[in-house]
């Protein structure tokens, strides 16, 4: 964790950043709640999931500690009412469809749920995530629910060892977010960056990184 958090804040600073600017996000997908709890433990709170069925468990057997629980992964139709009853974050809202299902799920006696759009910056039918062109009329949809919050934008881009296409990924997020800046959204999140990349997103503006491999190790194979 401790090295997780130097990585973050060494990239910060060359980006003329202020560290605590960027929020350490640890993807606990295929971890047990054991090991989110040694997590807790040393100091981390926010977690983010992939899998509905796997963090309802962990969120009911953590449930008396004080965690931050984000939903990262794509989103089934059937699968929004438990999102929206049991997660504060939702990282991958990528169609009108999901964002309405979330808001009429969301319970009233609850702080709105955070949104973040989920981007599709390649291109390709086989990713995850909105098309560039569609993101303004799915940021006002968000943002008209009383129920959502809208908060900003994710993408996952081609994985790359190069740090300057990785860059060049994360700085047309960025741009994305500063255009509807501009239009008045007034967003202020960009879920982006992880184990292999974090230091590129920190120079890109990143404001969210999500990190599994490097807290948890590797995921253990079915």
């Amino acid at each position: 964790m401790q090295v997780v958090r130097a990585r973050i804040a060494a990239a910060a600073r060359s980006a003329g950043r202020e560290p605590g600017d960027i929020a350490l996000l640890a993807v606990s997908k295929a971890f047990a709640a054991g090991e989110v709890r040694a997590a807790y433990a040393a100091g981390q709170r926010e977690f983010g999931e992939n899998y509905v069925q796997e963090a309802m468990q962990k969120i009911a057997a953590l449930s008396a500690l004080p965690l931050i629980w984000h939903f990262i992964g794509p989103i089934q139709s059937n699968k929004t009412r438990a999102i929206a009853e049991h997660f504060d974050w939702v990282h991958s809202v990528e169609r009108d469809k999901i964002a309405l299902r979330l808001a009429e799920a969301r319970p009233a006696g609850r702080d709105p749920l955070d949104i973040c759009l989920q981007v599709n910056l390649s291109g390709e039918k086989s990713k995850s995530g909105a098309a560039p062109e569609a993101l303004r009329s799915l940021a006002e949809l968000v943002r008209a629910s009383p129920r959502l919050r809208l908060r900003g934008l994710m993408a996952i881009p081609e994985p790359s060892d190069d740090i300057v296409l990785q860059r060049r990924h994360f700085r047309a997020l960025r741009l994305l977010l500063e255009q509807l800046n501009a239009a008045g959204f007034g967003l202020d999140t960009l879920s982006m960056g992880m184990s292999q990349d974090l230091e590129a997103a920190v120079m890109e503006g990143a404001t969210i990184v999500r990190i599994g491999t490097a807290i948890f190790g590797e995921r253990k194979q079915a």
